[in-house]
């Protein structure tokens, strides 16, 4: 696999020093602040901007392009890495991630710089005196939108790492202001929910009526959205609050509604849809800087490498067992054009043996895909609803909820009498609904259950000697507490000495 590991060095290479254009819409059709200097670049209304969009340029480069559902789908039950045993990727699966894997070094810089865009317009925008920014709410919704960007982008960090430094201020290069310690997690935390409330003060809760744009802005419903979640997924979590940022979204001025057809989410015709509160619209690039060349890696097939993110016979069990046709077929496909042996589900190659593939994006097209991926939808929200609910003691609440969402998939109503079962329950429908949206590792985390399920699994893969099938040998993922966090980079402690590593 070193060969598509250099392919991805060069790729994230290019990805980093791109100018990227538009997404569809006329406010992303400019140049990022990278191409400005914090001494002269904001002097008008345009200036500001063109440093919102740069801004919201990082969801191009490839941790939100593949490796964020890497760590939510491949690190959890519901994959195997496939890839044939690449050395970046491999122990995502197994558990056994390096302080020197590349892929930590990328995800951690990456979303530093989306953080450092953010700051800059914070730190310049309120000095600016172009009369212009204040018609229609220009400056509040600039600062509503780089708040809302830069508390996502530390959500991702604080729950791939835990306490992080907390940078919010990005126009200095002395080491003495920049090799900040790790703070702890409940003061990033508690940043996050700072941004946010600026956030959800100054963005509205529609830019226009056409939603191709109100999908790729930041607006409320997102803000209150990742407000529902952080106090969730925080360990000092709170219900209570989860339920009112909850019913902030599925109230919203904004109108967001489920979606009739689930298999229509995915389909790659029903993009900007109700139910959709935040997507990435990525559109085929012959440069390959605004395509999303991550489809390719999940779902691409004789394009030269073994398919990454394989589904696990664990997450195809449960989707059996439950009866979920729609959702299966909509998120997993299984093929026998295989051009490599897969170690869990036809180590030996058989053509007559199909293998799954992770199908919720549909387009590879030679590395040139056009499918946007959801970053925040109603569903999550609402079955999020529910959790809360279950766990402030409004049983019945809950289920209604719940059973919400399995109708839309045809299913039945669910039925429970104590918060234990119907915890299992909502669980496992998150699992279902949400299968490769990188839910899955954080759910299990944040229910206390990550330790117990990973150990647990009866999974298992095999060997191929001369076409003959070996015994099948199980998976021991020897899963522990300390593994619920990443090691932070090697490359990032060596630049920094004030960065202390995780156990």
């Amino acid at each position: 696999m070193k060969k598509i590991e250099l392919y991805i060095r060069l790729l994230s290479f290019i990805l980093l020093v791109a100018l990227v254009s538009s997404c569809g819409k006329d406010f992303l059709d400019l140049h990022p602040t990278s191409t400005l200097n914090t001494g002269n670049a904001f002097n008008t209304a345009q200036d500001v901007n063109n440093a919102v969009s740069g801004a919201y340029n990082v969801f191009y480069q490839e941790y939100y392009e593949w490796d964020y559902i890497l760590l939510g789908d491949e690190r959890s039950d519901n994959a195997y890495a496939g890839g044939g045993g690449d050395i970046s990727t491999t122990p995502y699966d197994n558990l056994t991630i390096q302080s020197g894997n590349i892929r930590m070094e990328f995800d951690w810089a990456q979303l530093y710089v989306g953080i450092a865009r953010c700051n800059v317009i914070l730190d310049k925008v309120s000095q600016v005196n172009d009369p212009a920014l204040d018609i229609n709410d220009v400056r509040k919704k600039a600062i509503g939108q780089a708040s809302f960007l830069r508390a996502y982008h530390y959500y991702h960090l604080v729950k791939t790492w835990g306490g992080v430094p907390l940078e919010l201020h990005s126009n200095s290069t002395d080491p003495s202001k920049t090799n900040l310690p790790r703070s702890s997690e409940k003061e990033v935390y508690d940043q996050i929910v700072k941004d946010l409330e600026v956030a959800i003060a100054n963005l509205p809760d529609k830019f226009s009526d056409d939603n191709t744009e109100n999908k790729v802005r930041a607006t409320k419903g997102a803000a209150n959205a990742l407000m529902a979640k952080v106090w969730a997924q925080r360990s000092d979590r709170d219900y209570s609050k989860v339920v009112t940022y909850c019913d902030a979204v599925i109230n919203s001025a904004a109108a967001y509604s489920l979606m009739s057809n689930y298999a229509d989410l995915f389909d790659g015709d029903h993009y900007m849809n109700d139910e959709s509160i935040l997507e990435i619209a990525f559109q085929t690039d012959p440069n390959w800087v605004t395509s999303n060349w991550g489809t390719a890696l999940f779902n691409e097939v004789g394009d030269g490498f073994q398919n990454y993110c394989v589904p696990s016979k664990d997450l195809v069990n449960l989707y059996d067992s439950q009866n979920d046709a729609v959702r299966k077929d909509a998120n997993i496909i299984f093929r026998n054009e295989n051009l490599y042996a897969d170690e869990n589900w036809n180590p030996c190659n058989d053509p007559e043996i199909y293998v799954p593939y992770y199908y919720k994006e549909k387009h590879p097209n030679g590395w040139n895909g056009g499918d946007h991926l959801y970053l925040l939808r109603l569903a999550d929200i609402i079955l999020l609803k529910a959790e809360a609910q279950n766990e402030t003691g409004n049983l019945s609440g809950a289920i209604s909820a719940v059973n919400q969402i399995r109708n839309r998939a045809g299913l039945p109503d669910i039925s429970s009498s104590s918060k234990e079962d119907l915890r299992t329950k909502i669980l496992n429908e998150r699992r279902m609904e949400l299968a490769f949206e990188a839910q899955r590792f954080d759910d299990l985390v944040r229910l206390g259950v990550f330790v117990s399920t990973m150990n647990n699994l009866n999974e298992y893969k095999y060997t191929c000697n001369g076409g003959i099938l070996s015994a099948p040998i199980k998976i021991n993922y020897n899963a522990t507490a300390d593994k619920m966090l990443c090691p932070i980079p090697q490359s990032e402690r060596d630049r920094n000495p004030n960065l202390t590593p995780n156990p």
